[in-house]
């Protein structure tokens, strides 16, 4: 191909070329360059500090040469005579970032630069363009031929900002995580020929601490702040030992066990801490994100707040196990652990069943207040008799049961020896009316159903309170 046609083969690329193209002449900029390094400057960084106009000086003696047609319609020129004689509107503001760093590799001897930055059109809308340069070969001493491409990246930097606005102002807490050394620990169990986690965990339960600190938070975002009482993100990421603990360390095992087994997201419930202490009941969202399955780089972490809706679910069950009046447990509650007692039985069972003495005539005498009173104080015996693992009920107006697992006769006649004391006690503390019960107890044999047991006990306490009123009429 003759030269000529050569040439003009080259002038068209450059040309009709779909990327923004420049050919520019940093010769000026050279020359600046050579006059600092005669007075003797060794260090750019501190001269900008002192001078920081030099940079505009710099941005002023770059020459443009030529730029194509892309670059006319990019920066809303008409003619490139329009462009070339208004480059001052192109070259400014944010541009002067960047430019810095350019300036920086040329006083270190690069040949090439590639950055993001920001130009402008001659409108002034700003654009976000990746911007790379390279010292034509052959200019290397005088740097009067440089090649520069633009591509405007406007469009990819608002969809990044909005995305970053979604997760910075998301209403609830947004964690990116960094799984990639739990990966390699998982490998590194493999490798040692562990085939169960859970099994590994459980011998070695160190193992879960250890990985929850190979976790790297990348980021988190306001509401996370917010939620765990952190003033920055930095504050936040260097004390999450106080947020991450105790009950953690259960659920965290499970997540383990999870990813082990090739679960890349679940959701758990489970409790995290504020850093002024007060625990937080979190409903917890994992997922490794798409591309990231085989090394775990990039996890997406949600969590939000459930403490009000636990409280409420706590509320709601305590009041369908408990009674209102007296805080004890309710019948419903008492005949639901009856049935599940009778289903893993483990004998000897023992059912103690107490009645209120004279509460009829307290309320028809004194009033309903003053029998009401009666029976909160003798839940308040019970309360002090038993403990969490024997389960006191109010069954009825004035009746009441106690269920005594894993407990015989023996021991269950010296819990009603402990009732009577408390009550005098109970008698001596309060005015009257005065506390009197009677009460039952049977304990289970092989065969003999629990709801058997319990029509025992209250044979038993109907006795008693037969004797009771023989007693009276004796006095």
């Amino acid at each position: 191909m003759p030269d000529s046609e050569d040439k003009e083969y080259l002038v068209t690329l450059f040309e009709y070329a779909p990327v923004s193209l420049w050919e520019q002449d940093f010769s000026q900029i050279k020359k600046e360059f050579d006059r600092l390094r005669t007075q003797g400057v060794k260090s750019l960084n501190a001269h900008l500090v002192m001078h920081p106009e030099f940079v505009d000086q710099c941005m002023s003696q770059i020459r443009v040469v030529d730029v194509n047609l892309k670059t006319l319609t990019l920066l809303a020129a008409d003619t490139k005579q329009q462009l070339l004689s208004n480059l001052d509107q192109v070259f400014r503001d944010g541009m002067r970032r960047h430019f810095r760093d350019e300036l920086r590799a040329l006083w270190n001897g690069d040949v090439e630069w590639s950055g993001e930055g920001v130009n402008y059109t001659l409108s002034g809308e700003p654009l976000d363009v990746i911007l790379h340069w390279r010292i034509l070969p052959g200019y290397e001493e005088g740097w009067e031929r440089v090649l520069v491409t633009i591509e405007n990246i406007t469009e990819r930097r608002r969809a990044e900002r909005r995305l970053r606005s979604l997760f910075e102002t998301s209403p609830i807490s947004l964690w990116e995580e960094d799984y990639s050394a739990i990966k390699a620990y998982f490998d590194s169990l493999r490798a040692r020929g562990v085939t169960s986690l859970q099994d590994h965990l459980e011998e070695h339960p160190e193992v879960v601490l250890h990985c929850a600190g190979l976790i790297k938070v990348l980021d988190v975002n306001q509401r996370t702040l917010e939620l765990f009482g952190a003033q920055s993100k930095e504050y936040l990421i260097a004390n999450l030992p106080r947020i991450f603990r105790d009950e953690m360390e259960r659920h965290f095992a499970k997540e383990l066990v999870d990813l082990w087994n090739g679960s890349h997201s679940y959701e758990r419930e489970g409790i995290n801490y504020s850093l002024n202490g007060e625990p937080i009941n979190i409903l917890l969202n994992f997922k490794i994100m798409p591309g990231h399955e085989q090394d775990f780089g990039w996890a997406l972490v949600s969590i939000q707040d459930i403490t009000v809706r636990k409280k409420a679910e706590e509320y709601l069950h305590y009041l369908g196990t408990h009674d209102v009046m007296t805080g004890l447990f309710n019948r419903a509650y008492f005949e639901e652990v009856i049935q599940k007692l009778e289903i893993r039985r483990k004998d000897p069972v023992s059912i103690i069943i107490i009645d209120l003495n004279h509460l009829k005539t307290t309320n028809d005498t004194l009033g309903h207040q003053a029998g009401d009173k009666l029976i909160r104080r003798l839940a308040e015996v019970l309360t002090a008799a038993f403990n969490n693992g024997q389960i006191a009920a109010r069954i009825g107006g004035d009746e009441f049961a106690v269920v005594l697992p894993e407990t015989g006769e023996v021991d269950a006649a010296e819990y009603l020896k402990q009732i009577n004391a408390l009550v005098e006690i109970n008698n001596k503390y309060y005015r009257e009316p005065s506390l009197s019960i009677s009460f039952g107890s049977a304990s289970s044999q092989p065969g003999v159903t629990l709801e058997k047991v319990i029509q025992f006990a209250d044979d038993s306490m109907y006795r008693n309170k037969a004797e009771f009123h023989l007693r009276r009429r004796g006095d």
